[in-house]
């Protein structure tokens, strides 16, 4: 039940009727007609538009006709009061019906109240993760992974058919640097004293690695020149991290669909199959790019190369695709990469990049449009970096990795479904700063702990119910006679209720997941509003002693708000708390 969808249509509706009655043209554009939350509550419990966005084209006063669909909306059961405000904005409070029954709505279906199929269906591969397979995966990863997973499960819960990928930069030198450095830890399990230098990583993480490698291949490769076993310990050392990097995922509660390697578009001409899709299109040629900005003629060796006319697709300059020499710049598989999706038949392209990335998002937009005709959307998320803090000062943790704090460190000290929550306080183009202690903080401060903490009460508050003997399942709770909750306390967490299903679809339809834990800290904080108001007014409290229909009324608001807060939770990927310790 999408009330403000309801209350939409209705206004559709009376717009249309002043179409057929001559008081407003025929064939006017209500694409932009909105009814929504009014900025100051006060004024209503929702407000429409219609008037301010058709006056013009239909070239009359928005006054006047904001006055005729004020008149026809109150002859409607659903409104009982319809005001026209200002030079024409039509303020509307709704029946107490209709709060009471978004209650029930919640009650009756569970978590899937507030679902839509407002994706119907499209499919759409959203690509997060992706770090480089050297190493254990660290927190500014966490965030992008955390962002990516939330997304994804957002845009199921609106109606898309949603893929889960990371793609495998298994095919850079980033992985012979990898294989490398095994080796020396390899050498280092044969008892030999190694130097970790040209860039190798130091990470602790490789011993096991390097001793695992030991026990499969024993002295084999002991003083063996690199010919002998790059390339089978660059695939031993790649398969080894993918594992490492699985089981952290895992720890955060993200699991994937779709594990996609770099590696498999070399040699297997699937690189040129893009490439000639481009190229049939007029858009591959030989040039020689401008030097780029900041470089002074004399340092600039003009070079022809295969480029991409990017250009053409709104990016700032062409791009190269394949370098002098005939090798392939970092671009091309990135290309063919997404060609692939496309051919996989997906309708919709996410990718979610750390902020470093940001010079790449015109560019791979540009490929995808070119290699679609427009027809298939990408977009491009970018996270910002998170800043660790303890106590409010910088803090630095234990970094077995070698050079970086990792995301195990950051899920074992705080729990995964702390992390989750607070990586999704802020958007994710925002910085974030993470602090160890207020995190952990049991304050109004901390959004995690409250919100987790009025699902927390009113399970207690159910606890009690039935240990006084008052029925409390849903289906009897959806039964109960609500027309007793009326102060403005209890009609706020009902209204604020009555958002949730508009609020994801907004947040699925900008692909801003965050707009969903800021919704269930609202939400939450009216259920504690609504709570501490009880402590000085009993009538408000939701166990009545002696009187079990009131108190299944006022129960049955209390479970409402923890369907809608378990379901956004869900979206969240964190666990609803039962009770707080």
């Amino acid at each position: 039940m999408n009330l403000f969808t309801e209350i939409h249509t209705l206004v559709l509706d009376a717009l249309a009727a002043m179409q057929a009655e001559g008081a407003l043209p025929e064939g006017l554009d209500l694409g932009n007609v909105t009814v929504e939350p009014p900025r100051d509550p006060a004024h209503g419990d929702m407000a429409t538009n219609a008037a301010m966005v058709l006056a013009k084209p239909a070239k009359a006063k928005p006054r006047d006709i904001a006055d005729d669909l004020a008149a026809r909306l109150r002859g409607d059961d659903r409104i009982t009061e319809a005001e026209v405000a200002g030079p024409g904005f039509l303020n509307l409070r709704l029946a107490p019906s209709m709060w009471q029954a978004v209650m029930r709505a919640a009650l009756e279906t569970g978590d899937d109240f507030g679902r839509s199929d407002m994706g119907q269906g499209t499919r759409v591969n959203v690509e997060y993760v992706s770090a480089n397979p050297t190493g254990p995966l660290h927190v500014g990863h966490t965030r992008g992974a955390v962002f990516g997973d939330a997304l994804a499960s957002l845009l199921d819960f609106v109606g898309y058919h949603v893929t889960r990928e990371y793609y495998i930069n298994d095919g850079g030198a980033q992985v012979d640097v990898l294989a490398r450095s095994v080796y020396l830890r390899y050498l280092e399990a044969h008892g030999r004293d190694v130097a970790f230098e040209d860039g190798t990583y130091p990470g602790d993480y490789l011993i096991a690695v390097g001793e695992a490698l030991m026990e499969e291949v024993g002295e084999a490769y002991v003083d063996q020149p690199e010919a002998v076993w790059l390339a089978e310990v660059r695939a031993f050392a790649t398969d080894a991290m993918m594992d490492l990097i699985r089981d952290d995922l895992k720890a955060l509660g993200v699991e994937m669909d779709v594990f996609f390697s770099e590696k498999s578009l070399y040699g297997t001409g699937r690189i040129e199959e893009a490439l000639e899709a481009l190229e049939r299109k007029g858009l591959i040629y030989e040039g020689v790019l401008e030097p780029p900005k900041g470089k002074k003629p004399e340092d600039w060796e003009p070079r022809e190369q295969t480029l991409f006319k990017s250009t053409e697709h709104g990016d700032d300059v062409d791009r190269p695709v394949k370098k002098s020499d005939g090798s392939w710049t970092y671009f091309a598989p990135d290309i063919a990469y997404h060609y692939d999706k496309v051919e996989r038949g997906f309708e919709m392209l996410i990718d979610v990049f750390g902020a470093d990335h940001g010079g790449y998002v015109k560019r791979m937009k540009a490929a995808v449009s070119a290699l679609t005709d427009g027809k298939v959307p990408l977009d491009i998320k970018l996270t910002q970096l998170v800043k660790l803090f303890k106590n409010g000062e910088p803090f630095k943790m234990s970094k077995r990795a070698g050079t970086f704090v990792t995301l195990r460190d950051v899920v074992d000290a705080v729990g995964k479904d702390v992390t989750r929550f607070h990586m999704l306080t802020r958007k994710n183009d925002a910085p974030l700063d993470f602090d160890f202690d207020k995190v952990l903080e049991q304050s109004k401060d901390n959004p995690v702990f409250y919100v987790q903490y009025a699902n927390a009460r009113v399970n207690s508050v159910l606890r009690k119910a039935r240990e006084a003997g008052i029925d409390v399942d849903d289906a009897t709770l959806a039964k109960a006679d609500l027309a007793s909750l009326s102060h403005e306390a209890e009609l706020a967490v009902a209204k604020k209720l009555a958002e949730w299903p508009r609020l994801v679809e907004i947040a699925g339809r900008t692909n801003e997941p965050h707009r969903v834990a800021f919704y269930l800290y609202d939400l939450a904080s009216e259920l504690h509003a609504l709570w501490n108001r009880g402590n000085d007014d009993p009538s408000l409290r939701f166990l009545q002693e002696g009187d079990a229909a009131t108190s299944q009324a006022k129960i049955a608001l209390a479970r409402a708000t923890t369907v809608v807060i378990s379901a956004g939770l869900g979206i969240l990927g964190v666990t609803p708390a039962e009770e707080m310790r």
